[in-house]
C-alpha cells in the first residue's frame, strides 16, 4: 500500500522505524478511557509487530483497567496487561492518541522514565512530550498515522489489524460525516476494506448496541439539560451531567455514557455542547463539542485538557458548578485551524 506521510518529518519517520526494529520489547500505551481511535491504533500496531515476531506489551493507565464494552470486539486484546504489569522504565515506549503525558494516567511516570518515547497522534494540541514525534494534525485519526508507520516498517495489515485501524478511522470521522473527512481518509478505508473486514459488523458494535440501563441514564441526563443562549459569545451553550449516582441507580458502567454528548450536541440553539461524566472515583471527565465557530480545544487546553477545535475534553476535580464556571468564559475563541474532528 502507498500512503502520504509528508506531514511528519523524514527524520522522525527514520528514527521511529529504527527504534522499533532494534527494540527487544516495545511497550505501547494509549490514553485513559480509550476510545476507538486510541485503542484501535494501539492494538493495530501491536498486532502488526507481534505477527512480525516482535515482543509487544500494551496497556492504558486507568485505575479500573477495563476495555470499554463497545470496543471488546477488537482483535489483539491478548497483548493488553494491567498498568501494574507494565514495564517501569521501558527502553522503547510508544503512545497513541494522547496529546499530553498526563493523558496517560497511571502510565505517565513510565513515559517519563522511558529511554525513548515515540508519540503518535493527530491532535493539534499535542505538546510533543516524547523523543520522537509522529504527529499529523491533518490526519483524520491516529490510526491514519499508524497505517503509515506499518507501511514504513514493511509490515502487512491483515484483516485483524485492519479491523482495529478501521474502528479508529470511523469513530473519529463519525462514519465519514465530520469535516475532517478527506480523500485520504476514504482511500485508507478502501485499503482496509480490501483485507476482508466487515464494516457492518464493526458499525453495529460501535453504534447500534446499548443496554436498557443506558436509556434510563440518558433520560435522566437529558431531563436536567440546561440551555444558555447568551453563553459562548452569544452563540449558545447546552450542557448536562451524568453522576456516578445516576449510573449506580441503573447499574451502568462508566464507559457506557460516552455517547451522551452525541445526543446533546444536536441542539439547534447552541453552538457548544458539554457533558460532564463522573467516574467511579468521583472525578469529572468533561466532553466539549463545537459546531465550528468556537475553538473548544483551546478552551480545554487552558483547563489541562486538549483535543480538536470542534471536539475536546478535560478532567476536573471540582464540582459541576465550579467546573462550568471555569469553562464558560473560555468558550469565545474562534478556531485557528480548519482541520477538525468531532
Amino acid at each position: 500500500m502507498t500512503v502520504n506521510d509528508s506531514a511528519v518529518g523524514e527524520e522522525d519517520w527514520r528514527r521511529a522505524t529504527d527504534l522499533i526494529r532494534a527494540a527487544g520489547t516495545t511497550a505501547l500505551a494509549c490514553h485513559v478511557s480509550p476510545d476507538g481511535d486510541a485503542l484501535g491504533s494501539m492494538l493495530g500496531l501491536g498486532l502488526a509487530l507481534a505477527r512480525a515476531g516482535k515482543k509487544v506489551v500494551a496497556s492504558f493507565g486507568d485505575r479500573v483497567f477495563t476495555v470499554p464494552r463497545l470496543l471488546r470486539f477488537l482483535p489483539g486484546q491478548d497483548l493488553l496487561v494491567e498498568p501494574s504489569a507494565y514495564p517501569a522504565e521501558p527502553d522503547l515506549m510508544i503512545t497513541f492518541d494522547a496529546s499530553t503525558m498526563e493523558r496517560l494516567g497511571l502510565l505517565a511516570p513510565h513515559a517519563g522514565k522511558a529511554r525513548e518515547l515515540v508519540v503518535i497522534d493527530h491532535h493539534v494540541s499535542n505538546t510533543r512530550f516524547g523523543t520522537v514525534h509522529l504527529v499529523d494534525p491533518s490526519a483524520a485519526s491516529t490510526t491514519m498515522v499508524v497505517e503509515r508507520l506499518i507501511d514504513r516498517l514493511g509490515l502487512r495489515a491483515d484483516r485483524d489489524v485492519a479491523t482495529c485501524l478501521y474502528a479508529g478511522l470511523v469513530t473519529d470521522t463519525g462514519s465519514f460525516r465530520h469535516s475532517i473527512t478527506t480523500p485520504a481518509a476514504h482511500a485508507m478505508a478502501g485499503r482496509l476494506l480490501a483485507t476482508g473486514i466487515h464494516p457492518e459488523e464493526i458499525a453495529r458494535e460501535l453504534w447500534d448496541r446499548s443496554p436498557f440501563a443506558y436509556l434510563r441514564v440518558l433520560g435522566t441526563a437529558l431531563g436536567r439539560a440546561t440551555l444558555e443562549p447568551d453563553a459562548a459569545g452569544g452563540l449558545g451553550l447546552v450542557w448536562t451531567f451524568v453522576s456516578r449516582a445516576d449510573r449506580a441507580a441503573e447499574g451502568l458502567p462508566y464507559d457506557e455514557v460516552e455517547g451522551v454528548i452525541d445526543v446533546v450536541r444536536r441542539v439547534d440553539e447552541a453552538e457548544v455542547a458539554v457533558v460532564l461524566k463522573e467516574d467511579d472515583e468521583g472525578g469529572w471527565n468533561v466532553s466539549v463539542r463545537s459546531k465550528g465557530a468556537v475553538d473548544v480545544a483551546r478552551a480545554c487546553a487552558a483547563l489541562g485538557g486538549g483535543g480538536h477545535p470542534r471536539a475536546a475534553g478535560f478532567s476536573s476535580a471540582t464540582s459541576v458548578a465550579d467546573t462550568m464556571a471555569a469553562l464558560r468564559p473560555l468558550l469565545t475563541d474562534p478556531p485557528t485551524s480548519h482541520w477538525t474532528s468531532p
